[in-house]
């Protein structure tokens, strides 16, 4: 891409030398998150403080919902204020990411912007999305027919555009911004959204949400069945205000887009 330039700095780390890629940046967007969750917290703190020493204005942490939760009843999604309640090892990790920039943005001055996005899915999507898509290819009759849960989800073009946002506009500074699409959609709706995207018809029937429920205790399973069956909802209206913004994409097209991505690819 024109104007980009490409700087590997290999492992990242709290000891990570950070001066020779932040001469005259103003922004830094961090995206990097693996390794063990402390090694990591200190690696986001050091990167925040090496970018204050720069004189980088600003830094963008890309976190996730799961910091706040993982589940959330229907109709009632979470909001800025709700206190985080994590309920897994990654929505622990990623809180603890978040209070290490924290306290290194009040002991630095450097401006802090947190983003918390539900599922990102787009072309070339992994995981347990990846795998939804496979099983609405797949053409087999799925257990989906009764659910009727919630789940947001944000496009990653989405992304990338309210991010640029986020990383420039003065409002933004020193606040957890919430994200998401315009629609959320039932596991029932996405499967069939995502059939229709790939050209076929989804082949849904029902099993009562006491089997279901039996399944979320089970360790291997029980975290999949979840995910398919109960709500994660956001309410990104004080984002949308504070910035001015909409998703650009549509729900509908950006599932299109992925699902034509995946059978492309085939």
């Amino acid at each position: 891409m024109p104007g980009v330039e490409v700087r590997p700095i290999g492992d990242i780390g709290p000891q990570t030398d950070w001066s020779p890629h932040l001469t005259a940046a103003e922004i830094v967007i961090h995206l990097a998150d693996r390794g063990a969750p402390e090694a990591a917290r200190q690696a986001a703190a050091a990167l925040a403080r090496a970018a204050a020493a720069s004189g980088v204005q600003r830094l963008v942490y890309m976190s996730s919902v799961r910091a706040m939760g993982a589940v959330t009843a229907p109709g009632a999604p979470f909001r800025p204020n709700d206190p985080p309640l994590p309920r897994d090892a990654y929505g622990r990790a990623k809180l603890g990411n978040e209070r290490s920039l924290l306290a290194a943005a009040q002991e630095t001055g450097i401006e802090l912007v947190i983003l918390r996005p539900p599922l990102v899915y787009g072309p070339n999507v992994k995981a347990n999305f990846r795998a939804l898509i496979r099983l609405a290819a797949s053409g087999l009759p799925l257990p989906f027919a009764g659910i009727d849960n919630r789940r947001s989800l944000i496009f990653i073009d989405n992304l990338v555009d309210v991010g640029a946002c986020a990383a420039i506009d003065p409002a933004a500074a020193g606040r957890v911004l919430l994200l998401r699409d315009t629609v959320d959609l039932s596991t029932r709706e996405l499967v069939c959204r995502l059939a229709a995207g790939l050209g076929c018809r989804a082949r849904l029937f029902a099993v009562p949400e006491a089997a279901f429920a039996m399944l979320r205790p089970v360790p291997a399973l029980g975290p999949l069945v979840a995910r398919l069956t109960l709500s994660l909802q956001v309410d990104d209206s004080a984002t949308r205000a504070l910035l001015d913004w909409a998703p650009p994409v549509p729900t509908e097209a950006g599932l299109a887009n992925t699902a034509r991505a995946f059978r492309d690819a085939i």
